[in-house]
């Protein structure tokens, strides 16, 4: 891989295009440098275009490699993709899929992302990708430039045996936070700035580190968080927490892995990291979708205040879009919607990002789609309200039916009341 002895640039991905694979037989992204949102239904294709970033950026795909259609011909199924990096953009790359060995081709090694990638998926599973080891696999191929970690992993270690020989690729969250809270100040302090700045509230409910502890049949020493009811074995706590502990955790040892292994090499470490994070919501009570992002958008900088972040997220959450209004910006970030047509096709598109103010707006978008931000039921009450409302000689009967469905799934001060109980009124019913 042709990168300079000076590898300290930043790199982005900037444009990503599927045709014969995937929902839709073409699908076609121009991301932002900084901030990417992609939302949609289930089934539309958002973890598709986050495994086919993973895909363009290292080589490699984290989980199984996308078939193409089944009314494709030899030459049509095709991924075209395109990286800049600092002020160069590299010419767009397309790569086939090859019928031969039924796999895709693998992008030309010059065109891979000369810096960290991290993937978190939606199952806990993580990837990191470290340019520096690649570049050290090209004289040392036992070396790993990728690693793809299980839920387990993260928190356990993760070794690999070759030649008769167990090595470790990583000590996991458990052995390294024990490690650097017992000797390493330096990186306690780093890995605890991340967990204050990705808390879910910074002024008043802080993720912090407490004393070392052990359970019962386990000889080890487990890390705790404070809470105000006491301390917590972090193997105990929330999934929404364990999930914010294994970010933080992956990207300060990912980051100063990557860093250590350039200084070994006499080389500068990147200016840059990919983030994708598929269902950035998951496990995260509203208090915390609702900071979460904003966080992540400069947590980086606790690292390493010179290095740039691209974070391309797959997200169902309003509170997520809504956390972001204050910071959003047409120049770096960019919002993207997918959505069926009437013939049932998949289309992607590039949305103006407006803001909405309140986070029930975010839910009767386009982008959600939803009519009322009530329940299903009491959205079809409403609905069938109005369209009593429209009807040119409605019955007694028929308002008296209605009015009661509607104070059955209708809080006593809802919006709709005052309209209704009008209507409602001069029709001869009285509420």
């Amino acid at each position: 891989m042709a990168i300079t002895q000076n590898m300290r640039s930043g790199a982005t991905l900037e444009l990503l295009k599927t045709t014969g694979v995937g929902p839709a037989k073409e699908l076609e992204c121009e991301f932002a440098p900084r901030l990417n949102l992609i939302t949609g239904d289930n089934g539309l294709g958002k973890t598709f275009l986050l495994e086919c970033a993973w895909w363009v950026l290292t080589g490699n795909w984290a989980g199984y490699e996308p078939y193409p259609h089944e009314d494709t011909t030899r030459d049509f199924p095709s991924i075209t993709f395109q990286i800049s990096k600092e002020s160069q953009l590299d010419r767009p790359q397309t790569v086939k899929y090859n019928w031969n060995k039924l796999a895709w081709n693998t992008p030309t090694t010059g065109s891979v992302l000369p810096g960290l990638s991290v993937f978190a998926q939606a199952d806990g599973a993580f990837a990191v990708w470290d340019p520096s080891k690649h570049l050290l696999h090209d004289e040392r191929p036992k070396v790993n430039s990728l690693i793809t970690f299980s839920s387990e992993e993260i928190w356990n270690g993760k070794e690999e045996r070759q030649d008769n020989q167990i090595s470790s690729l990583c000590n996991g969250l458990i052995r390294d936070w024990v490690t650097w809270q017992s000797v390493d100040k330096d990186r306690f302090a780093e890995f605890s700035t991340l967990l204050e700045r990705l808390s879910p509230d910074p002024t008043k409910e802080l993720l912090i580190p407490g004393p070392l502890t052990k359970l019962p049949l386990d000889d080890r020493y487990i890390p705790t968080l404070e809470f105000p009811y006491g301390n917590v074995p972090i193997v105990l706590c929330s999934a929404g927490i364990r999930r914010i502990l294994a970010l933080a955790y992956l990207l300060v040892w990912s980051w100063n892995a990557h860093v250590e292994t350039s200084k070994l090499m006499r080389r500068e470490p990147s200016r840059s990291i990919v983030l994708l994070i598929d269902e950035m919501e998951a496990h995260l009570h509203p208090l915390w979708q609702r900071v979460i992002t904003p966080a992540l958008m400069n947590v980086v900088k606790a690292l390493d205040s010179e290095v740039e972040t691209q974070l391309i997220i797959a997200t169902h959450s309003p509170l997520v879009l809504a956390s972001v209004e204050p910071l959003f910006n047409d120049q770096k970030d960019k919002l993207f919607h997918l959505y069926h047509e009437e013939n049932g096709s998949v289309l992607l598109d590039e949305v103006p990002f407006i803001t909405r103010g309140r986070v029930d707006l975010w839910l009767t978008s386009n982008i959600f789609g939803l009519k009322q931000p009530r329940s299903k039921v009491a959205e079809d009450t409403i609905e069938k309200a109005k369209a009593l409302q429209r009807k040119k000689e409605p019955s007694k009967e028929e308002v008296q039916e209605v009015s009661e469905a509607l104070s059955r799934v209708l809080a006593p001060d809802d919006q709709f009341w005052p309209r209704w109980t009008y209507f409602a009124e001069r029709e001869g019913v009285e509420l």
